[in-house]
């Protein structure tokens, strides 16, 4: 069993119902053999994206088109797309070699064929020795393969897939993951993946589409996206942000917020000048620095504020996470700011601490407070 992926392109894709926009005017292409996520909260639109690339739903205005040719007139039967919802769908009279080759019966493929492919098939997902049991027999995990094995049994150039591991826990939803990358890497085939796991569109995209409102966002790899998030919506959609708001400023040494009577400056930013903006740093990059009590005495550090960008704060929560631990900083406007820190670079600080939090600037970006109304998502170079 072999196929390659097909392009698809979303020119102004609009789905309207009533008075009521669930996509609006979109533009996304997704590349051959790509592994594109549509990542989002519920109501974002990504679902009703997905279904009108599967042809479930109609296109109310724009264009659809998989490798350059129009679809939107097409029913899906005829579109070659393989598609895996999350509650498997799977018929219980039938064996599961059955249900594989029941969308090859469809096509009237012959039975010697039919009997080559289910056994490829059901190989790749690991579940060539369950082929004679009933749905009813498997695990949820088993379950979702053996609909995955179906979906991609006939070489669809497309396979999409709608939030195929929500209903798994999370020990099994981490495994398949993996699974689901590997077949990706095996076929080749172009993946669209709809999902709200921000954890998920990490560990298997390519690039993730990023929806809010009915709108894209941002588009880029995972690194871009995390590393440099065009818009506070994605910087919190997507990980954990500390945010220090205030008013964006410009000078010689760039980017920067004017908040808590100081002038916090960030490596990049796009916010204009006397604007409401946030400046944004992930927890990971921000530093501690203990400024009274005995966990400043034990540290032997300076009480004085460091160099550089410094807010003053007083610990209110730890927790404990393993290998980590995260701490809620109140600095003086009320702002609550994460910091987490690495089991092996502890601050020693405690609730009830009074710190210092020191980041560089290059690790922070300053962004517009208030949503842009362009619906043309901000996109990297990859």
């Amino acid at each position: 069993m072999s196929a390659h992926g097909a392009s698809i392109t979303l020119k102004g894709l609009t789905k309207r119902y009533g008075t009521a926009t669930a996509v609006d005017a979109i533009d996304l292409e997704a590349r051959p053999g790509e592994f594109l996520t549509l990542l989002g909260p519920s109501g974002s639109g990504k679902t009703t994206t997905l279904n009108m690339i599967a042809g479930f739903v109609d296109v109310t205005s724009g264009e659809l088109l998989i490798d350059d040719r129009p679809v939107h007139s097409l029913p899906p039967h005829k579109r070659n797309i393989g598609m895996v919802f999350q509650h498997y769908a799977l018929f219980p009279h039938m064996s599961v070699s059955e249900n594989v080759a029941y969308p090859l019966r469809q096509r009237k493929v012959p039975k010697a064929e039919r009997q080559a492919l289910v056994t490829e098939a059901l190989r790749t997902v690991g579940l060539a020795h369950l082929g004679h049991r009933r749905p009813q027999q498997l695990s949820g995990g088993q379950q979702q393969r053996v609909a995955l094995a179906r979906a991609m049994v006939y070489s669809p150039r497309v396979l999409l897939m709608d939030e195929p591991l929500g209903a798994l826990d999370k020990k099994l939803r981490d495994s398949l993951q993996l699974e689901i990358k590997r077949i990706h890497g095996e076929l080749g085939t172009t993946f669209v993946y709809v999902t709200h796991d921000q954890d998920e569109a990490l560990v298997l995209s390519d690039r993730i589409a990023v929806f809010n409102d009915g709108r894209i966002e941002q588009v880029g790899t995972a690194e871009d996206l995390y590393e440099r998030p065009s818009t506070l919506f994605v910087a919190q959609f997507l990980g954990e942000s500390s945010l220090f708001h205030g008013v964006a400023t410009e000078g010689a040494d760039g980017a920067g917020v004017r908040a808590l009577d100081r002038t916090l400056r960030a490596g990049r930013g796009h916010a204009r000048a006397g604007e409401p903006a946030a400046l944004v740093v992930r927890p990971e990059r921000i530093r501690v620095h203990p400024i009274d009590g005995a966990a400043a005495d034990q540290a032997g550090v300076d009480q004085s504020a460091p160099a550089g960008n410094a807010v003053r704060g007083r610990v209110r929560q730890e927790i404990y996470l393993g290998n980590s631990r995260k701490l809620a900083v109140e600095v003086a406007d009320g702002t609550q700011v994460l910091v987490r820190e690495s089991a092996g670079d502890l601050s020693g600080s405690r609730p009830g601490d009074e710190v210092w939090l020191t980041f560089r600037p290059e690790d922070a970006a300053v962004l517009p407070a208030t949503p842009s109304h362009d619906n043309t998502p901000t996109r990297t170079a990859n």
